[in-house]
């Protein structure tokens, strides 16, 4: 029977870290597989003719080495930091070969020993990782594909987080990204450098721009914590802002789509926790920044084109310390062709570019997504229903027109907004493209 490759984990005090059976699995071994580091401190444990093959880029080449090595019936052995199974190599080698092919031997997780150094428990900590290809340091509006992106979203939502860096984004970076977005002063950093090794060092605690100043010595982890100073924002409903909580364009004050025309198209929209939400004439941001806090898992991509509402639209992303909302400056369709393919459509404003937009939209959307579009005209709403139409979609209209209570006197009147219909349309079938051919909605694929 041939033996299951064994992963086993490992720290940085060598053999000293393993019990007797896992040193012996790693002696016997005919193939010993880990990153060039990890090599060096077996390197007296290897049996003197183990084969020793450095993953450090080679990653994708190792499931075909344990394949190999154990249809040769040789013993194989992967060494692995702390926890395989914690933003380890374990779990992406269990999607490449059968599970009953390994045997895992776990180890303290080097955020476990992080955590003991700072005597800090850690059981309602959030775990991320940073150690991605380099993205590059952090911008404004960035979006899934930048590597401190998970770090950011998940840190929103927890008041304690512990992350594994990479050389390239370290502490300092991370320390950058949160004054970058406004964040220095919720959050207080420890770092741990070195673990079990002689040139071991655990921070004090640092303020953010402390820490955006230092530099520190790899490996590391980086423990996060909201700071005692720290403010809290007041609590704003999940759903249905306030018109007034959103900063909007002076003189035209009330450029916005309103409070109960917001709530019924982002009903319409079908959101998800994970959904990815294209809106598209952004104005103010409201209907995409409501999108976003209802999508924590997903993202928002917005688009813009006056540039004073650009800058509103920021303001107000600011404000509301939303981080999944990516926007440019830019006038539809040019630009939409490097977004990922949508959940959702938001259509708040065309440029004049509304029936191009809603075949693009249309075609781009994943089965079973939805468009929707605010229209305050005539004119706009017949070229919308009329596009759907032609493009065979399955639609419809709802006109929505409310009435606010104002005071007279001492009493008061209903005041009416202004009426606005509110067209839907969803993906799940062929859709038409301009020659009459029908085209199929893409399959629900994940960027």
């Amino acid at each position: 029977m041939t033996e299951p490759c064994r992963i086993i984990g490992v720290l940085d005090d060598g053999p000293a870290g393993l019990t007797p059976i896992a040193l012996r699995w790693i002696a016997e071994a005919d193939r010993v597989i880990g990153a060039s580091r990890t090599l060096a401190l077996f390197a007296e444990t290897l049996g003197e003719n183990a084969e020793k093959l450095n993953l450090t880029g080679n990653l994708a080449q190792v499931p075909q080495w344990i394949a190999e090595a154990r249809e040769a019936r040789r013993r194989v052995v992967v060494l692995a930091t702390g926890d395989p199974l914690c933003h380890g190599i374990a779990a992406y080698l269990l999607s490449k070969l059968d599970r009953e092919a390994f045997e895992i031997i776990p180890n303290v997780s080097t955020l476990q020993w992080a955590f003991a150094r700072l005597g800090l428990a850690w059981q309602e900590a959030r775990i991320a990782s940073v150690h991605s290809r380099d993205t590059g340091e952090w911008t404004i509006g960035a979006g899934p594909e930048q590597g401190l992106y998970s770090l950011l979203q998940q840190l929103q939502q927890a008041d304690l987080l512990a992350a594994f860096t990479s050389p390239e984004n370290g502490p300092d970076r991370i320390a950058r990204m949160l004054q970058t977005e406004s964040l220095a002063d919720e959050y207080e950093m420890a770092v741990a450098e070195c673990l079990l090794q002689p040139a071991e060092r655990i921070s004090a605690w640092l303020t953010v721009t402390e820490a955006a100043r230092q530099r520190y010595a790899d490996p590391n982890v980086v423990i996060l914590r909201k700071g005692a100073r720290a403010s809290r924002p007041p609590s704003l409903p999940l759903f249905g802002l306030p018109d007034d909580r959103f900063q909007q364009r002076a003189p035209d004050k009330g450029l916005i789509t309103k409070r109960e025309v917001r709530a019924v198209s982002l009903a319409r929209l079908g959101l998800c926790p994970d959904s990815i939400v294209w809106d598209i004439g952004a104005g103010s941001g409201a209907v995409g920044l409501e999108a976003a806090r209802l999508c924590p898992q997903g993202h928002v991509y917005a688009m813009e084109k006056n540039e004073a509402d650009f800058a509103i639209a920021l303001s107000n992303r600011a404000s509301l310390r939303v981080t999944n909302y990516s926007l440019v400056h830019s006038r539809a369709p040019a630009g939409l062709e490097h977004w990922p393919d949508p959940n959702a459509v938001f259509i708040g404003g065309s440029g004049g570019e509304l029936t191009e937009l809603i075949r693009l939209c249309l075609q781009r959307l994943q089965s079973g997504g939805n468009l929707v579009m605010n229209f305050a005209t005539l004119e706009n709403l017949a070229t919308a229903v009329e596009t759907l139409k032609d493009c065979g979609a399955d639609w419809d209209v709802v006109q929505l027109q409310a009435s606010r209570s104002r005071p007279i006197l001492d009493m008061h009147r209903m005041q009416a907004e202004n009426p606005i219909w509110i067209v839907s349309a969803k993906c799940g079938q062929d859709i038409r493209d301009p020659t009459g051919a029908r085209t199929s909605c893409p399959q629900n694929i994940q960027p």
